[in-house]
């Protein structure tokens, strides 16, 4: 596998990741940060700025990982760089959303 599609892989798994908090928001109709509110990623955006961002990501993600190489469930090495990509995101997205929600600490609500 070329070095180029791993990082494809990687950073498909990284945009399919963050499509899901703003999509997911913003299908619910609940406000959400995103980089187009103020203070950008700390603001809150509209619902629909949210599916829009959501949406936009998630064909980042379809093109960088099915679009470019030969992506395939089978290969340990594209299974392995698309999880890492979702791995990296989930745990920054926690931390940085988590701040504003209570996820970082639970117990001190």
């Amino acid at each position: 596998m070329e070095w180029k599609h791993s990082v494809a892989y990687l950073f498909g798994g990284v945009f399919l990741t963050n499509a899901v908090p703003h999509f997911v928001s913003g299908v619910m109709g609940r406000p959400f940060q995103s980089p187009f509110a103020k203070p950008p990623g700390q603001g809150l955006s509209s619902s629909t700025v949210n599916v829009l961002w959501g949406f936009f990501n998630l064909v980042i993600g379809y093109v960088l990982i099915c679009r470019v190489g030969s992506f395939s469930l089978r290969s340990t090495g594209n299974v392995v760089f698309l999880g890492l990509g979702i791995l990296l995101m989930s745990v920054m997205t926690a931390r940085s959303f988590g701040r504003f929600h209570g996820g970082n600490s639970p117990g001190n609500s």
